[in-house]
């Protein structure tokens, strides 16, 4: 990836239809250039995730993604061994008759990469995205572990030893913030907080997404969610929420949103019942006409 200025950066990501304002831009073309892991925080669906998607794309390379959860484990992160494979080697060398040191049993050949072994040890003729998802969801055991990694891109296999980067990948690792993330990890890395888009930014990402969408719907979908998220709500609506909603209403051909449809489509936007009960027929009338009179 041929990247020599933030300009031309923000114009790239711009060619994957993901908008990003120069703060962002800045953050990811640093992560690029310094070769350091980028920590992305934000509330769910403000599109930390689909960064490294678009990175991958633009790169020509693959994306390799590790869904963080809690009880995340070394075997399930970096690697295992192929316990099958060993057996199959210990009977037939027991048929042959043949002695069986641990070493035989216990070498790349019976390796099996998980996400974090493969991005390190990779042969790619272009370095992978390593995208280390939602972190916080994980052990603070766990998120130790990773230190080594973003340190200096190297796993330690106890019965093999130090595995390094030839060429680092690209890491992105984001976090929703459900619980902090240790300091000792954000060290290793370049940081940007994605916020939830301002009403200009995300009419821009509604058009740049949905383009057959008709303006006077893109305007009104970008208003009314800029209305909901001042709202005290269990779960506020982010850009992919925004955008599948806006898919939604081109799919039942609205040209324009209204009380009735908005009601009939709550579903697209909110993801908890509290939320979508709490919104009665008066409040949408109310909110739909204040979102108009704010945004036009």
């Amino acid at each position: 990836m041929d990247i020599t200025s933030i300009e031309q950066l923000q114009d790239a990501l711009a060619s994957r239809l993901y908008v990003a304002d120069r703060g962002l831009t800045t953050a990811i073309f640093l992560a690029l250039k310094l070769q350091r892991p980028l920590l992305l925080e934000g509330e769910a669906g403000v599109g930390k995730t689909e960064i490294a998607k678009v990175l991958a794309d633009l790169a020509q390379t693959d994306l390799i993604r590790l869904q963080c959860y809690e009880g995340l484990d070394i075997h399930h992160a970096v690697y295992e061994w192929n316990y099958s494979r060993q057996m199959l080697h210990i009977r037939l060398a027991e048929a042959r008759g043949d002695a069986i040191a641990d070493a035989d049993l216990f070498g790349p050949e019976f390796l099996l990469k998980r996400p974090l072994l493969d991005a390190v040890e990779h042969n790619r003729e272009n370095v992978p995205v390593l995208l280390i998802d939602e972190i916080d969801r994980s052990d603070a055991e766990f998120e130790a572990f990773l230190l080594e990694i973003l340190s200096d891109f190297q796993v330690t296999v106890p019965e093999i030893g130090t595995i390094k980067a030839e060429r680092p990948p690209i890491v992105i690792i984001t976090s929703n913030r459900t619980r902090e993330v240790h300091n000792a990890l954000k060290r290793r890395c370049l940081y940007a907080w994605i916020d939830y888009p301002t009403f200009d930014k995300e009419l821009t990402i509604i058009r740049t997404k949905n383009p057959d969408a008709s303006e006077q719907l893109s305007r009104q979908i970008a208003a009314f969610v800029q209305e909901l998220r001042k709202i005290d709500l269990y779960k506020l609506p982010g850009v992919a929420e925004s955008l599948d909603w806006a898919a939604a209403l081109m799919a039942l051909d609205k040209q324009a949103l209204d009380a009735g449809i908005i009601q009939d489509t709550l579903g697209v936007l909110l993801k908890y019942h509290e939320d979508v009960e709490s919104m009665s027929a008066d409040k949408i009338d109310a909110m739909l006409e204040k979102a108009s009179a704010a945004y036009g």
